[in-house]
């Protein structure tokens, strides 16, 4: 069977059929919307960067021993194109794979995948509970905090910035943009009158 590229609506329907913990659903919408944003800054396609972000993390929720890997499965038995699999692999590279991000894509799902949680997670902490007033320097401030989301991977997300030869807090800055598109899907629209 020959490769086919998926639509936004095939990846959303394999989402939701690993997947029924909305709290990894609204993530992979975050790094999806996120992926998309870079792929348009960077004039590359952003339905290819979307869809990979949506399903990055397919596998975690009835696989999380085997993160990656089963997603990889789960893919090829789709008949996905080999590049989109090989990029949802180098996410995990050095955690669960020892695929390293090479394309410009790759790099920046790495960077952005753990970048997601630690803007999630500051916004929930601001007064306004949005990201759509929030700042790059807000995450900065809590990026120096390693208790504050502390499950967050804050190597990965260096690693990545330096990866892609940019500035943290540009990477962090394009991440808040990003998911300022889905704010409601994703629950982050929050009350930003309120923030002051």
């Amino acid at each position: 069977m020959t490769e086919t590229r998926p639509t936004r609506e095939q990846a959303l329907a394999l989402l939701r059929q690993y997947n029924s913990n909305e709290a990894l659903i609204k993530h992979a919408l975050a790094v999806e919307a996120v992926m998309r944003y870079c792929a348009r800054k960077r004039g590359q396609d952003e339905h290819e960067w979307g869809v990979i972000g949506l399903v990055h993390d397919l596998d975690y929720e009835q696989f999380a021993e085997q993160h990656c890997h089963k997603t990889a499965e789960i893919l090829t038995a789709n008949n996905w194109p080999a590049e989109y699999v090989r990029a949802i692999l180098s996410h995990g590279w050095e955690i669960c794979t020892d695929v390293r991000p090479e394309s410009e894509l790759e790099k920046v799902l790495y960077a952005v995948d753990e970048l997601t949680g630690l803007i999630v997670a500051t916004a929930l902490v601001r007064p306004s509970k949005s990201v759509l007033d929030m700042k790059a320097k807000s995450v900065r401030k809590k990026w120096k905090d390693k208790s504050f989301a502390a499950g967050v991977n804050r190597d990965v997300i260096e690693k990545g910035a330096e990866m892609l030869g940019i500035e943290l807090s540009e990477l962090i800055g394009d991440a808040i943009m990003g998911m300022r598109e889905v704010a409601d899907d994703i629950g982050l629209r929050g009350n930003p009158d309120t923030s002051g």
